[in-house]
């Protein structure tokens, strides 16, 4: 990932390593301390650990939802359904994001190396991402299929159709509560449980319908029904592509005012004068960074001042900050916004 960092600065190191850079070309000091490596193998267990837990559960939707399928197939084609051929298809796609989603979450665990300086954090978020669109190709395919039925009505056995249909209800809203367990800011898990929601607005649907057919012979029911899912999917997909292209884009984190934290940090922190060419972005949903200069006034020794900006960004969610502390005199580099 490129950094934001200007030609002078040092591009940030590992996120679970905080360093800052002085001025002057002075040596960056790092906090290797007993008690940091403690706090940080505790909380790289407890990563692994939900990683872990993460994996069981898209592979537990992922088996429900490919045995969903199956049924589905079959009943539809001893109804001579299309409808239930059509949910079956759902059910292959949100197989296949899932399966996606599964290998991107176990790709995020591998170690950083001398390719992948910051590891594969961002696989998840690119697999949400590839989510999104299929949610959007996947609404524009249901609105042009209820299109189609509508003026061409296709014959539908409302039994069979009402029976597969809650099937496929069931298997959908028990893949949809093991996506929903756990973490719920896991943005992949997100994606591909918002693949398994569209399927369940289908199967929900389709249940209507066929219950509407069953009783009434109304065949119309089934396409009007599905523009309503349509549109939800639309609203769910925009939403999970809106989200995950902002981190690729290394947006500035929601919710985070580079504004405000600048004019806070002077007072939070003793013995700075000010801090500017502030870079915030995320390597993930939860991985926070930022980059910044800070002027000191000279009262607190570089180390102290160091750790206390760090501190006080902690507040703000940033779990990693490259500090380049400088003289009052000026920033004295053309990129930086900062003059004095």
């Amino acid at each position: 990932m490129t950094s934001s960092l200007h030609p002078q600065a040092t591009p940030p190191a590992s996120p679970d390593h905080g360093d800052a850079h002085p001025s002057h070309g002075a040596p960056p000091r790092h906090d290797h301390g007993h008690g940091h490596h403690h706090r940080h193998h505790h909380h790289h267990d407890h990563h692994h650990h939900a990683a872990q837990a993460s994996h069981r559960r898209l592979l537990g939707a992922l088996l429900v939802t490919v045995a969903a399928m199956v049924v589905g197939v079959i009943g539809g084609l001893m109804s001579g359904s299309l409808a239930l051929i059509a949910d079956a298809g759902h059910m292959l796609a949100d197989a296949g994001s899932l399966g996606l989603a599964l290998l991107a979450a176990r790709q995020a665990l591998r170690e950083a190396d001398a390719n992948h300086s910051y590891g594969h954090v961002r696989l998840p978020v690119l697999a949400a991402f590839i989510n999104g669109l299929l949610l959007l190709a996947a609404s524009a395919w249901i609105t042009y299929e209820a299109a189609t039925r509508i003026y061409q009505p296709r014959a539908i056995d409302g039994g069979t159709m009402t029976l597969i249909a809650g099937v496929g209800l069931a298997a959908n809203l028990i893949s949809l509560a093991l996506l929903h367990g756990g973490d719920t800011e896991d943005l992949n898990r997100r994606g591909a449980a918002a693949h398994v929601l569209s399927d369940l607005l289908g199967s929900v649907a389709a249940l209507i319908a066929g219950l509407v057919i069953l009783t009434t012979g109304w065949q119309l029911v089934d396409p009007l029904l599905s523009f309503l899912a349509a549109a939800l999917v639309l609203r769910i997909g925009l939403r999970i592509t809106r989200e995950a292209a902002h981190i690729l884009l290394e947006g500035t984190p929601r919710g985070m005012d580079l504004q405000k934290i600048s004019n806070a940090l002077p007072d939070e922190v003793a013995g700075l004068v000010s801090v500017h060419h502030l870079h915030a972005w995320s390597l993930s949903q939860t991985k926070k960074l930022m980059t910044l200069h800070a002027v000191p006034d000279g009262s607190v020794s570089s180390a102290a001042l160091i750790a206390a900006i760090r501190s006080a960004l902690e507040r703000h969610g940033i779990t990693h900050v490259t500090i380049q502390l400088e003289p009052a005199a000026g920033c004295g580099d053309a990129a930086c916004d900062h003059r004095d």
